[in-house]
């Protein structure tokens, strides 16, 4: 970075929120996801966003790529500075601007932790659903960036239900705000949702308004566990057929409870092929009808025990295995390549055997958790990036996984963002015109491409690995 340009980048912010040391310039040259990393030529922390404003003018006029990022946490490769330039953090705008008791939002700046946020808004009796496994790390800014899901998809939704406003500033340095306290607008294109998710490709989100609900009465926990995978799967859909809609209906297959129970010393049962963990949340006759329901269907399929928790004590540890069971992978070898793979509810059944075929092929070890509710699964490979050869059987196994869930009906991520990683197989769900329509408004928002350069459009789209039907 010339001095020039590195000064105006310190009188806009001040002297200690510009950084171009190596310690600021590696620790900002990776993130969440396993052997990717690039450094950039410089660090910056906004604290305003006159001051996000004024740096994108800066870089705009000197062409300068920006990569802005909240705690890194994505699995995507979506905030690795590939071509360099300046990383964006924001961190320091981390305030709650306005909890509104009258219009049941919240505005708040994008650099706050999710877990904090949820735990403010909890304090005034008021409910923000989205809760995805990162929250005690991520930032509100990042799950809008990636349109994080969570747990509780499956009955409340993902971010993108919950973002009803957003103040962002364009590459140009323009200050745009969309939507607002509104529970209806259709005035013009619906700019807000197109932002969720859009991976800092189109704008620098700074700030966010979000649509709160009244939390529920009560809830109830039960674990289910299966000698046999399919019957667990097949669990999933009986539950959704008979029009239930849990909170939370999560999946474990063996591998993982193994290794979640040595990490987490719950006890669970280790000669299980799998485990459902389920919630159901709202007034206490539905709660107990639903979960009355749910067991007699999970006894329907063969569970082999079913257990109701029965405090919220005996809950939440339910839960911390399930939230646990990345980490607890991550410890069993040097790298840990967590994917997600989504199919329409009633397939995912065919998806987990699937994945366990595709593994046995590759001779390659996946185990595989996720929100089964809503057809998200984690098929997670434990490996080591120094062995090249079983690397890239891993890479061949994950691009058979990805077309596989395609053939289903499903998509190549349902939660974790397209970024580095998913960009060469985007245009197998999307096709070749859609890529032209999204380059289309990439060019709109950013026509000098330095916003998150190198991310969602790859140079060259992977070849199919299936043969196509039909």
């Amino acid at each position: 970075m010339t001095g020039d340009i590195s000064s105006s980048l310190r009188a806009i912010v001040g002297e200690s929120y510009y950084r171009e040391d190596m310690e600021a310039r590696i620790t900002h040259s990776y993130d969440g996801t396993p052997m990717l990393q690039s450094l950039p030529d410089g660090v910056i922390y906004p604290s305003n966003t006159e001051e996000v404003s004024d740096i994108m003018k800066l870089l705009s006029q000197h062409r300068i790529p920006l990569v802005s990022r909240g705690s890194g946490s994505n699995l995507c490769g979506g905030t690795v500075p590939l071509q360099g330039g300046i990383v964006m953090v924001m961190h320091r705008m981390n305030r709650i601007i306005e909890l509104d008791q009258e219009n049941l939002t919240l505005r708040v700046q994008p650099g706050m932790i999710t877990a904090e946020m949820i735990a403010y808004v909890e304090a005034a009796g008021l409910f923000y659903p989205p809760d995805p496994s990162s929250m005690k790390i991520s930032t509100i800014g990042g799950n809008i960036a990636e349109c994080s899901g969570g747990l509780r998809g499956l009955k409340y939704g993902t971010t993108k239900d919950y973002v009803i406003g957003l103040e962002a500033v364009l590459a140009d340095g323009s200050i745009i705000r969309t939507g607002g306290k509104l529970m209806k607008d259709v005035a013009g294109y619906d700019l807000t949702k197109l932002l969720v998710g859009s991976e800092g490709t189109l704008a620098v989100i700074t700030e966010a308004t979000l649509k709160l609900i009244p939390p529920p009465k009560t809830k109830r926990t039960m674990l289910a566990m299966y000698k046999d995978l399919y019957g667990a799967a097949r669990t999933v859909s009986r539950i959704i057929e008979a029009k239930i809609i849990p909170a939370t209906l999560e999946f474990m297959d063996n591998p993982t409870i193994r290794v979640v129970d040595d990490f987490a010393k719950l006890g669970l049962p280790r000669d299980m092929e799998a485990i459902l963990l389920i919630e159901q949340d709202g007034d206490p006759e539905l709660v107990e009808r639903d979960i009355a329901m749910i067991k007699s269907i999970c006894e329907l399929e063969a569970a082999d025990r079913v257990e109701i928790a029965e405090n919220r004590e005996e809950a939440e540890k339910l839960l911390t295995a399930r939230r646990s069971a990345f980490t607890a992978l991550a410890r069993l070898r040097p790298t840990t390549i967590l994917e997600d793979a989504t199919v329409p509810r009633s397939k995912i059944a065919d998806m987990v055997l699937k994945i366990n075929e595709i593994a046995q092929k590759y001779n390659v070890t996946i185990a595989t958790f996720g929100h089964a509710g809503d057809g998200n699964l984690h098929p997670t490979a434990t490996t080591d990036a120094r062995d090249v050869e079983e690397i890239h059987r891993v890479e061949q196994a994950f691009a058979e996984i990805f077309e596989a869930s395609i053939e289903l009906g499903g998509t190549i991520t349902g939660e974790h963002g397209v970024g580095i990683v998913k960009a060469p197989y985007l245009e197998w769900k999307v096709g070749a015109p859609a890529i032209e329509v999204m380059k289309g408004i990439k060019a709109a928002f950013d026509p000098l491409g330095i916003l998150n350069p190198g991310k969602v459009f790859a140079k060259e789209t992977k070849k199919r690995v299936i043969l196509q039907h039909g």
